[in-house]
């Protein structure tokens, strides 16, 4: 609802906005240059509706006549109704014929705001304004703002183009508007805090408007902020209150519940009366909406249901005692366990899993649930069956606790001996798996590379996930060892047999090993490509496999950033980051390195440090070995050093750093860095020949280096490797060198679109390509035609040269054989990769980028 207040320039009383109000243009323009009659606006409680609606209003032209009529969602009869919009038109009779008359032959064109419609069911009176909006003259606009949507004939209006509605979740705030408020900030620190206010609100109005009222610190990264009881004040007053006792009750149990439907409800709360309650709460618009988009499953919203699982609820564990035990009835083993471990019942968790296979582990909270109940009964899992133990040893290693995990690891042994010795040999298998993984994570190449073999050569055709673990381990070994071959060879095989078992969450986990591939090659844009296919795929999971998204968006980042397309990758690593946070991934360390080297890219340097320094207290806080983090932290850090000028600090770390993976008791680098030594290595001689020139003889280190990386088949490196060669001669005087050295790199920047090796070069050393902007926006053009060329398929390409020698549709299909359908199909996705909206503009983008003649 909005305060009212006399208006100078219309009569009577009009909405008063906030002193805050935030008037957002992409809601207004659409419901303003929408022709149809009836505009409904149709959300919860604090959704925004009124602010709105009185923007709308005061956008009003001249000489049309506005009412605003304030209903507060109070339960009215008919009569009560017709009388308050006879005074608000200013109509003769609040009779039902003579008003409805009087609306069908309004000349006058006039907006009429109902605003806060009544809240509660009232067949007579929708019935009364099913009616009016029916009959009323084209002259008569509606607007109506409701929590509830009223039983009217919107089908009929919505077919002859007279209902405009709002769709719900577009009255959400997004990042930007929020930030727009934040003015008191800088624009940076502004989009970090909108983030944070966007993940404790959802973007729902009335919880940003809370959560900027609280003043926080936002630049902390503490995602538990003050929290004040404003908003608990709020759901008392505005949702509790017109709800019976019942209800409310409800409601709060089905806050407490991750997804719920209309049988779970039936089984909460009594066969039949159940659905009936779900229903009555959904008419009420209680912030009930659509789980996943599921058009089963439903939730309340997410930020509500934290509020309140924030809140003592001594009920609690009856209500999860008896959720569990619907899901175990309905075989949702994950559901039943999350509810069982929420009611205590530690014993019963422990029996669902069971259940459990490695996949259940990439879907949303599997992890943190398992290591919870491993706090709460680390024995009764050991004892329970290898299985078990196995689940355990893998939550373990994918949030980096190596050492619980090589606890469980030692606890296989009380499994043995196995009744036969063929059952013997596949546990000791499925040790030397777990194990080898361990090995690998930590470092320790040979002994891991050992154990993968052996698992390998004696797990059975049954185990194939296990299997799989083995081969998606010796790929990742292979690229840390510059044997591209080897490692797409193993890579196909895995997919192959990911593929032949119907497993899509283990195609996808082998698919990022694929993407590192690509990537190093140099080809980004397919990895890219690739993983967009895979991330798609895995949306249309039933469960969505929260963290294996994350790292799919994660790695998404690292490529855009690569071909230095930082907005969208700004976007992928946030999305990693929030998924990797939830899910307790390790991996999360590298949403906070891609967000600090976009801030680097920026020269915000202060701002690259700080999420750095995030990193690290993270890791720390999670108890995951330095050997994770502590390499790759240095690397970037130095990265930055030196383009500050820093060139002593950088030498004096890289030089610590390396010595970690060099000598008898080295380490390999991480698996998700596998370029981590080879950087390393040539940003220590870039900073010893910037600090010691005379010491070092920089350059043919370098040319050896790149070298070596040509001959891998890692262009992606030894381009990276080339554009430093280029920095070292600079600086050591070898201008013309320099500069032609510094041209061949830019010609490979633009093949292997390595654009981010670039912008580092041109942070280090700026005067080096100040006399190459010639050839860096020919680099540039090239970069956007190899990007195109790539993304664009070779019949769209075939389709695109048709268009530009003037084909229509039909004579394009025609030519390549091909139905009409299929040619509309090519132009839109041609239009959506080349980022136009018309065949000439695609005709003249193909015309820059070299596409066609």
């Amino acid at each position: 609802m909005t305060a009212m207040t006399p208006c100078l320039d219309r009569s009577g009383f009009l909405p008063r906005l906030s002193s805050h109000h935030l008037s957002r243009e992409r809601l207004s323009e659409p419901l303003l240059a929408s022709t149809a009659r009836v505009k409904l606006i149709c959300a919860p409680a604090g959704s925004g509706k009124s602010a709105l609606l009185a923007d709308c209003l005061l956008q009003a032209p001249p000489q049309c006549r506005v009412c605003w009529l304030p209903l507060s969602g109070r339960v009215m009869s008919a009569a009560d109704f017709r009388q308050n919009v006879a005074e608000a038109l200013g109509l003769a009779s609040s009779e039902e014929p003579a008003m409805l008359g009087a609306l069908a032959r309004l000349q006058a064109p006039t907006w009429l705001f109902l605003d806060d419609y009544c809240r509660v069911p009232n067949p007579e009176l929708d019935q009364l304004l099913d009616r009016m909006l029916a009959v009323s003259s084209p002259a008569l606009t509606w607007w109506l703002g409701a929590r509830r949507r009223p039983q009217c004939n919107w089908p009929r209006l919505l077919l002859d183009d007279d209902l405009y509605e709002c769709e719900r979740a577009t009255l959400a705030f997004n990042q930007t508007e929020i930030a727009s408020l934040l003015r008191h900030l800088t624009p940076a620190d502004a989009s970090t805090a909108a983030s944070k206010i966007i993940q404790l609100s959802g973007g729902w109005c009335a919880g940003v408007r809370v959560a900027l009222l609280q003043k926080c610190d936002w630049s902390r990264n503490d995602p538990h902020h003050s929290r004040t009881d404003t908003l608990l004040d709020y759901l008392e007053h505005e949702l509790f209150t017109s709800l019976t006792p019942e209800l409310t009750e409800a409601w709060r149990v089905l806050a407490h519940l991750p997804r719920f439907n209309a049988r779970l409800c039936d089984h909460l709360f009594g066969a039949g009366e159940g659905a009936q309650c779900l229903k009555t709460l959904q008419d009420l618009g209680c912030f009930i909406e659509p789980w996943q988009e599921s058009a089963d499953w439903l939730q309340i919203f997410p930020p509500l249901t934290q509020l309140m699982r924030d809140e003592q609820w001594p009920a609690g564990r009856s209500w999860h005692r008896r959720a569990c035990q619907w899901f175990a009835a309905e075989l949702d083993w994950k559901a039943a366990f999350e509810q069982a471990l929420l009611a205590e019942e530690f014993e019963v968790a422990v029996s669902l899993l069971q259940h459990f296979s490695f996949e259940h582990l990439f879907e949303e909270q599997t992890v943190v649930l398992l290591l919870r109940l491993y706090e709460q009964q680390g024995d009764a899992l050991m004892f329970g069956s290898p299985q078990l133990v196995g689940l355990i040893t893998a939550a373990s290693l994918f949030a980096g606790r190596f050492e619980q995990a090589a606890d469980c690891i030692e606890q296989l042994a009380r499994f043995t001996p196995q009744p036969s010795a063929i059952l013997q040999r596949q546990l000791i298998a499925r040790w030397q798996a777990q194990q080898g993984w361990l090995l690998h994570l930590q470092g320790r190449m040979d002994a891991a590379s050992e154990h993968f073999r052996q698992a390998l050569a004696e797990l059975g055709t049954d185990a194939w996930q296990a299997r799989l673990l083995c081969l998606s381990g010796q790929t990742q070994q292979a690229l840390l060892c510059g044997e591209m071959e080897l490692a797409q060879a193993i890579n196909r095989e895995a997919l192959c047999l990911a593929r032949a078992q119907g497993a899509l969450l283990f195609e996808g986990l082998l698919e990022l090993d694929h993407a590192q591939l690509l990537e190093q090659r140099g080809s980004p844009a397919r990895a890219q490509s690739l993983l967009a296919n895979m991330h798609e795929l895995l949306c249309q999971q039933a469960q969505r496999p929260t963290p294996l998204l994350g790292r799919i968006a994660l790695r998404q980042g690292r490529l855009a950033l690569s071909m230095g397309q930082e907005e969208q990758a700004a976007v992928f690593f946030q999305r990693g980051l929030d998924d990797c946070l939830r899910s307790h991934d390790k991996r999360v360390l590298y949403g906070y390195l891609g967000q600090a080297q976009l801030a680097a890219n920026r020269g915000d340097y202060t701002r690259a440090f700080v999420r750095l320094r995030d990193a690290e207290r993270l890791m720390q806080q999670r108890h995951i070995p330095d050997t994770v983090y502590r390499g790759v932290l240095l690397q970037i850090s130095s990265h930055f050093w030196l383009q500050q000028g820093r060139a002593e600090l950088a030498r004096e770390a890289l030089s610590r750093v390396l010595n970690h993976y060099r000598g008898p008791q080295a380490r390999q680098a991480p698996p998700a860095t596998l370029e981590l030594i080879p950087r390393i290595e040539y940003l220590l001689i870039i900073a010893r020949d910037r600090s010691q020139p005379d010491a070092v003889e920089a350059a043919p280190q370098l040319e050896s280096l790149m070298k070596q990386a040509h001959a891998r088949g890692m262009f992606a490196l030894a381009t990276e490797l080339q554009l430093a060669l280029a920095e070292v001669l600079w600086c050591d005087g070898h201008t013309t060198k320099a500069i032609d050295v510094c041209q061949e790199g830019l010609r490979n920047v633009a093949r292997y679109q390595t654009f981010q090796a670039l912008n580092e070069l041109r942070r280090r050393q700026p005067l080096l390509l100040q006399d190459e902007q010639t050839s860096l926006l020919s680099c540039q053009q090239l970069c956007s035609r190899a990007e195109a060329t790539e993304t664009l398929s070779q019949r769209e390409l075939q389709v695109l040269k048709l268009i530009a020698l003037g084909h229509s549709n039909q004579e394009i299909a025609d030519a390549l054989f091909i139905s009409l359908h299929t040619v509309k199909t090519h132009t839109r996705r041609i239009h959506g990769k080349l980022r136009v909206e018309r065949r000439t503009q695609a005709v003249a983008k193909a015309k820059l980028l070299g596409l066609c003649e």
